[in-house]
C-alpha cells in the first residue's frame, strides 16, 4: 500500500530533501521537530509539523516514545529516519514496526546485523566479499588480540563494533601503543554508543575510500555504481565524487558485484551503502562496513544516474517492488559534492552557529544546493554543523572541478563562517585536481594550509 502520510524524524537539509521528494509523490508530510527547530526550513515546507521535545537531541530526535507519539497524532503510516540520530537504531526500527507503522529503511533485524561491524564482517565473509585482514569476532581483551596481531602486523586499526562517525577508532603502530589505545577506544565506544566492543583490522597505508550505492526490495538488489569519499578529516567525509576516480572498469564491476552479493545475502530493503577500502597500489578492495540508511553524499549518485534515491526508498517502503533493472542503470558524466559546514577552517574548524544575515545560492547548469538555510535563519548550536551540500555535475571531472570553483565563488552565506574557503582551496590544489590523494591525505594538507583558509571578508561564507 502506497504511503499516504509520512512523518520525518530528522532535521536540517535531509529533512528538506525528504519533504521535497515526498511532495512530488503526492505524500503528505509531517515534520517532527525540536523546540529549537520550530522555525526551520523543513517545518516551513512540510504540510504539518509537530514539536517532539526541547532542543537537546536526547529529549527530541533521539526520543523514540516522543517520535511514535507524534506519528500517531499525525496519523502517519510511515516514518523516514533520514541519516544520523535514530536512522540505524535497530530498537527504533523495531518499535516503529511494532506500532504498525512503516519504517522507511531495512528491517530491524537487518539493521541489527549490519550495524554491528563485527557481525557485518561475518556476513561479508559468508557472502564471499573480501574483508580487511583482522579479528574474526569481538575482542574482549588485549591478550585476545595477540595472535591476530602476529598475523596482521603493525600498524593496525582498533575499531568500535558499534556506531560510526569516526569515534572509537585508534591506530596503533607497535605493541606498547596498542595496549594503551585499546582501552581508550573501548572507553570512547562505550561512552558514545553504549557498547564498548572492539575489533582490529590491518591499517592499509594510502587507501582510498570507495562505496557502492544499493537499492533493494528484500528480494532483489541493484547497484547505482560507486562514490569516491577519500577526502576526509578525522575520518569524517568532507568532499565526495561519483564515479570513483580512475577506477579500472574490471575493478568497478567486481566491487559493485560484491556489494550486491552482500545485500542480497541479508535480503536488503531500501537504500543502503557498502563501504570499501581500495588499495590502489595492489588493486585490491576490502569491505569495511554497511550503512543501512540514506547517506549525506547520495546526491552525487543521483546526478550521475538520474535516479531519485529518496523517491525509490519511499516507493519500496510503500510496498512497490524495485522499479529498476541493473541494465537500466548507467553512468553519465561526473559529480562532486562538498559539505558546507558552519565551521571556521582557519581556526581548527571551530563551530560557528549564528544568524544568516544574507544568502546567495549559486545556480546555472549542473549546480544543486541542498541546504537548510534561508536569510534570517538562526543556526542553532545544538546539532551537527552541516548547513548544506553544494553539488555540481558536468560531462567530465575537469569540467566538474571548474564548475565547482565557479559555484563556490558565487555562494555567499553572510553572518557566519563556513567551510567554503576550504573547498575553494582544494578545488585549486594540483594534487586534488590530479586525484593523487587517499584517506589520510587531507589531514596532512591541513597542517600546512589551514591558516590560509580565512575568508577575505569577515562573516562571509
Amino acid at each position: 500500500m502506497a504511503i499516504a502520510t509520512l512523518l520525518i524524524a530528522n532535521r536540517g537539509e535531509i529533512a528538506v530533501r525528504i519533504v521535497r521528494a515526498a511532495r512530488e509523490l503526492g505524500i503528505r508530510t509531517v515534520q517532527a521537530h525540536s523546540a529549537a527547530d520550530a522555525d526551520s526550513l523543513a517545518v516551513q515546507l512540510a504540510d504539518a509539523a509537530i514539536e517532539i521535545g526541547p532542543a537537546p537531541a536526547s529529549k527530541s530526535y533521539l526520543d523514540i516514545g516522543a517520535i511514535l507519539a507524534a506519528a500517531r497524532e499525525a496519523g502517519a503510516d510511515a516514518i523516514h529516519p533520514g541519516y544520523g540520530f535514530l536512522a540505524e537504531n535497530a530498537a527504533f526500527a523495531a518499535a516503529v514496526e511494532e506500532a504498525g507503522i512503516v519504517f522507511v529503511g531495512p528491517s530491524a533485524a537487518t539493521i541489527r546485523r549490519m550495524g554491528d561491524k563485527v557481525a557485518a564482517r561475518e556476513a561479508a565473509m559468508e557472502a564471499g566479499v573480501p574483508v580487511v585482514p583482522g579479528s574474526r569476532g569481538r575482542l574482549e581483551s588485549v591478550e585476545a588480540a595477540r595472535g591476530i596481531l602476529a598475523e596482521t602486523g603493525y600498524p593496525v586499526l582498533i575499531k568500535a563494533a558499534a556506531g560510526g562517525g569516526g569515534r572509537g577508532i585508534r591506530i596503533a603502530h607497535d605493541e606498547h601503543e596498542f595496549d594503551r589505545l585499546f582501552h581508550q577506544a573501548g572507553a570512547e565506544a562505550k561512552a558514545a554508543f553504549g557498547d564498548g566492543g572492539l575489533y582490529v583490522e590491518k591499517a592499509i597505508p594510502r587507501a582510498r575510500h570507495v562505496e557502492v550505492q544499493l537499492l533493494g526490495d528484500g528480494e532483489r538488489v541493484v547497484h547505482c555504481f560507486e562514490r569516491e569519499c577519500s577526502l576526509q578529516r578525522r575520518r569524517q567525509k568532507v568532499w565526495e565524487e561519483a564515479p570513483a576516480i580512475g577506477l579500472d572498469p574490471a575493478v568497478r564491476e567486481q566491487l559493485c558485484a560484491a556489494a550486491v552479493r552482500l545485500a542480497e545475502a541479508v535480503r536488503y530493503r531500501g537504500a543502503g551503502t557498502v563501504e570499501f577500502l581500495y588499495d590502489e597500489d595492489g588493486g585490491d578492495f576490502f569491505f569495511i562496513e554497511m550503512n543501512t540508511r540514506i547517506q549525506v553524499e547520495h546526491p552525487v549518485t543521483e546526478c550521475v544516474t538520474g535516479i531519485d534515491l529518496i523517491a525509490e526508498m519511499l516507493a519500496i517502503a510503500g510496498g512497490a517492488p524495485l522499479s529498476l533493472r541493473q541494465e537500466q542503470i548507467a553512468l553519465s558524466g561526473h559529480a562532486i559534492e562538498v559539505r558546507i559546514n558552519a565551521e571556521d577552517p582557519a581556526n581548527g574548524f571551530m563551530p560557528f552557529p549564528g544568524l544568516v544575515s544574507d544568502l546567495r545560492v549559486p545556480g546555472g547548469p549542473g549546480v544543486r544546493f541542498d541546504s537548510l538555510l534561508y536569510p534570517g535563519y538562526a543556526i542553532p548550536p545544538f546539532y551537527d554543523s552541516l548547513l548544506g551540500k553544494l553539488i555540481v555535475w558536468a560531462e567530465d571531472r575537469p569540467r566538474a572541478l571548474a564548475r565547482l570553483s565557479r559555484a563556490l565563488g558565487e555562494l555567499r552565506i553572510e553572518g557566519v563562517k563556513t567551510t567554503a574557503p576550504l573547498h575553494l582551496a582544494l578545488a585549486a590544489d594540483p594534487e586534488v585536481r590530479a586525484a593523487r590523494y587517499h584517506t589520510r591525505w587531507l589531514e596532512g594538507w591541513l597542517e600546512t594550509n589551514a591558516t590560509k583558509l580565512g575568508s577575505e571578508e569577515e562573516g562571509a561564507g
